[in-house]
């Protein structure tokens, strides 16, 4: 699954969890939001917690942190 036009990372938590950073056009987030719940994952997802805030910016690309 390729989404276009998210900047941001992704990040293994020590406790198991897995922490999304995505900035981008609303319409986009909205489908990583999606894919995320989907059985499409390349892993297991248990449950999506979603925070909206505004745009920090400072993202060049999107990295595996």
């Amino acid at each position: 699954m390729e989404i276009g036009g998210l900047t941001g990372f992704v990040l293994n938590l020590d406790d198991g969890r897995v922490q999304v950073v995505a900035e981008g056009r609303r319409e986009n987030c909205h489908r990583l939001l999606e894919w995320l719940r989907s059985d499409d994952t390349p892993g297991r997802v248990d449950g999506v917690t979603e925070i909206w805030d505004t745009p920090r910016g400072g993202y060049e690309g999107f990295a595996i942190r």
